[in-house]
């Protein structure tokens, strides 16, 4: 799918599409009547539309980054994904993106990136989906301060993980192997899917780029200014759902 479609799509499309890339690694067919070159496409992944205008995250998060963001970085590791899982002659076909990246060594370096940049991109443009609770609520919001303390403490800490990220990478809240709420940060791509490769494995449930293509049009060099405006945009009910609350 080329950048203008994306481009078209991203205002017309609601949120929940940002599912589709989780599921699997089939034909790649997008299907419909009249779809001539459906047979065509390549095994693999599809970036799926963002669900919101790239303006709709202003001031905070301005349209120019978004647009960017979204439709030359996201859209770049899908093409590279692919590409590596069809340079693997078949070992990925059928295969989730979760599965895919659980099982990757350091050495699957294209996988790892690629694989990780378009699961992190996905999980991050849903938990900015607009309309959604501001603050976390309910069961979700009780666990969050049974585990830090209170809501302003989980964010501190979150906030210092994405600061504290040397370079390029992610801040992440996971629930980890033993079942409870953790922040985390990796570098580059990596993500806390990937068992054999982070110091902190898990289930991600909110990821924040931290790669200053995500914020330096705007912000430059303030990263925490771009964090403060991260959580500020962060749509609660989508979070809470990925952690099952």
């Amino acid at each position: 799918m080329k950048k203008r479609t994306f481009i078209k799509l991203a205002g017309t499309v609601g949120a929940g599409m940002l599912v589709a890339p989780f599921v699997g690694c089939g034909t790649g067919k997008e299907g419909g009547a009249g779809n001539a070159l459906s047979g065509l496409q390549p095994v693999g992944f599809e970036q799926a539309p963002l669900g919101y205008d790239f303006g709709a995250l202003a001031p905070k998060i301005d349209a120019e980054t978004m647009a960017i963001h979204y439709g030359k970085h996201h859209a770049g590791y899908v093409r590279k994904l692919n590409k590596a899982i069809r340079d693997a002659n078949g070992a990925y076909d059928g295969m989730s993106l979760e599965a895919l990246l659980a099982g990757l060594t350091e050495d699957k370096i294209a996988l790892r990136n690629n694989g990780g940049g378009h699961y992190n991109h996905t999980l991050y443009w849903r938990a900015l989906t607009p309309g959604g609770a501001s603050s976390p609520q309910g069961a979700f919001k009780a666990e969050l301060e049974a585990t830090f303390g209170s809501v302003d403490a989980f964010a501190d800490a979150f906030a210092a993980a994405g600061s504290a990220r040397f370079g390029s990478g992610w801040a992440w809240l996971i629930r980890n192997s033993e079942g409870q709420l953790e922040v985390t940060s990796t570098p580059n791509q990596d993500n806390p899917l990937m068992a054999n490769i982070v110091e902190r494995p898990g289930t991600p449930i909110l990821g924040m780029d931290v790669w200053e293509h995500a914020y330096y049009l705007n912000y430059q060099n303030r990263r925490k200014d771009y964090i403060q405006g991260f959580l500020d945009l962060v749509n609660w009910d989508v979070v809470a759902g990925n952690a099952g609350a």
